[in-house]
């Protein structure tokens, strides 16, 4: 297998006006797309339709009032695999500006590798299906399934491997959500979950689960969702 490592960048950034709390993950979006377009082979990758290996957070602090505030400065995290792209990123993002948030400083760092007990998601997993939200159409069992699928082809691609799928990635999925978590996405409103995953010691779940933390879970990470963070053993 190959040594992957996940590249992580704490990013902090100035708001330069209120942005309540289900607009967040879209302002952040815009803010790195837009960072994206500046070089002509980073928009180019933008743009194309594939798997984008790198996924970020919200903001922290977390404003409990739902509001983020104006003149505020705050901290976005955003993780990849891609060493390439935590370079473009490194380089970009401070001092890069949209209407909404202007970068200030950032501190880089490489994930440890170490053994991972359990991974929780911080921002919503987005599993999608032909008639919209999961619950209302598939079970549970199928669900788990486009999950695992979902990472396995992330790790495929980006190494340019085809692991041997007979394994068991985690022994327990917890809902942390009573009820479905919205989002909203250009204009739209999407539904999601926060998920708890058990991470098997099985060489290649640890291998998966560690990549898992640089690409984001389920799909849209690139738009913030699926964002996860673990907890050692």
């Amino acid at each position: 297998m190959k040594q992957n490592k996940v590249y992580e960048i704490r990013l902090k950034i100035f708001l330069l006006r209120d942005i309540p709390v289900i607009k967040i993950m879209g302002e952040e979006a815009e803010f790195i797309d837009s960072a994206l377009a500046k070089d002509s082979k980073w928009l180019e990758y933008h743009e194309k339709n594939c798997l984008k290996n790198y996924c970020m957070g919200g903001l922290y602090p977390i404003e409990k009032d739902g509001v983020y505030k104006k003149e505020e400065i705050y901290t976005i995290t955003i993780r990849t695999v891609d060493v390439e792209l935590a370079k473009y990123f490194s380089k970009e993002l401070r001092n890069h500006y949209t209407e909404s948030i202007k970068g200030l400083t950032l501190e880089n760092r490489i994930l440890p590798k170490k053994f991972i007990g359990e991974i929780y998601t911080l921002t919503p997993v987005i599993i999608k299906t032909d008639k919209g939200y999961w619950r209302d159409q598939i079970s549970i069992n199928e669900f788990e399934r486009l999950l695992v699928e979902n990472l396995i082809k992330k790790y495929n691609q980006y190494t340019g491997e085809k692991i041997d799928e007979d394994f068991q990635l985690y022994t327990g999925l917890t809902f942390m959500n009573r009820k479905p978590v919205k989002v909203e996405y250009k204009g739209i409103h999407l539904l999601g979950d926060k998920v708890n995953l058990k991470i098997s010691d099985d060489v290649r779940a640890q291998e998966l689960a560690y990549v898992l933390l640089g690409t984001g879970i389920g799909t849209m990470n690139a738009r913030g969702y699926g964002y996860c963070n673990y907890r050692w053993l």
